[in-house]
């Protein structure tokens, strides 16, 4: 046997093996990059409908604000019950650090309102409505940060015919009070 034709044989075995790992290292990466982008978007999701079933919750509760209930409480209940803590631990775990922010951000304004409607501010009241459109603000920006990074789209308010994220322009008290100041 030649030693040509034997290099030339192991040469093309240890080509053929490289090749076989690097496809198999290849499709684990993006086997493990399918699984993360899944669980972000359930996490992404989840959050957001938590966000928002504390936040009907919390609206609820200064609609009809109940002499006999405990708005402290109440409006704490509102979080808990809705699972956001939970959720919103899932979201710093799997969210890139982008979206997390968002999230917090969003979180923050929520307990922000939720501070509003424990001392008994109405929905009709200027202390709803300064807890409420920052909130609602914060709800977009974390709706555009999910929506650029799961689809590298970005949306802006004029898609709606709108000028902000944050509502006051489409707030019947809010409108009502910019015309009376005018």
């Amino acid at each position: 046997m030649e030693w040509g034709t034997l290099v030339a044989t192991l040469g093309g075995a240890v080509i053929a093996i490289s090749g076989t790992v690097l496809a198999d290292r290849l499709r684990t990466r993006q086997e493990a990059d399918r699984g993360l982008g899944a669980r972000r978007r359930e996490a992404y999701i989840e959050f957001i409908a938590a966000a928002g079933a504390a936040h009907t919750q919390l609206r609820r509760l200064a609609q009809a604000p109940d002499a006999a209930t405990d708005l402290e409480s109440a409006s704490r209940a509102a979080l808990t019950e809705a699972g956001l803590y939970e959720v919103r631990e899932r979201l710093f775990i799997d969210a890139s650090a982008t979206v997390a922010g968002a999230g917090q951000a969003m979180f923050e304004q929520l307990r922000a309102l939720r501070s509003a409607v424990a001392m008994g501010a109405p929905v009709s009241s200027p202390a709803f409505h300064d807890a409420y459109h920052p909130y609602i603000a914060s709800v977009w920006a974390y709706r555009v940060a999910v929506r650029d990074e799961l689809e590298g789209q970005s949306l802006v308010p004029a898609v709606f015919g709108w000028h902000a994220w944050d509502g006051k322009e489409r707030c019947p008290l809010c409108n009502r009070d910019l015309a009376g100041a005018l």
